[in-house]
Formats: structure tokens, sequence, C-alpha cells
């Protein structure tokens, strides 16, 4: 039981991650790099993305 919900919040807060990303002002490949590393990456990606990946104009 406590596996599945780790598993939903990463999943969650991955899902966050992309809709943040998706609605920034980053080139289309940017983005597409972004995702890609934090679908491959799912805890590492998300935490990489909210502190290397945003732009100060996105926050």
């Amino acid at each position: 039981m406590g596996y599945s919900l780790v598993g939903a919040l990463v999943l969650a807060l991955d899902l966050i991650a992309i809709a943040s990303l998706l609605m920034g002002r980053a080139s289309v490949a940017h983005k597409l790099l972004w995702i890609v590393l934090i679908l491959c990456l799912p805890v590492l990606g998300m935490i990489l993305y909210f502190l290397l990946g945003r732009s100060p104009a996105d926050a």
C-alpha cells in the first residue's frame, strides 16, 4: 500500500512538472528535452526541472 501511494505522488508531481513546463515560454526543443528527462527519470527529472529548468519569467 505504501509503495502505491509513493508511486501516485511521483506521478502527480511529474504531471504538475510537465504541465508547468508546457505553460512556460521555452522553445519546443527545450520543452521536449525536459519532458523526455522527466519521463525517463521521474523523480530526478522532476527535481532537476524545478531546480534548474524553470526560468525566472515562468515562476
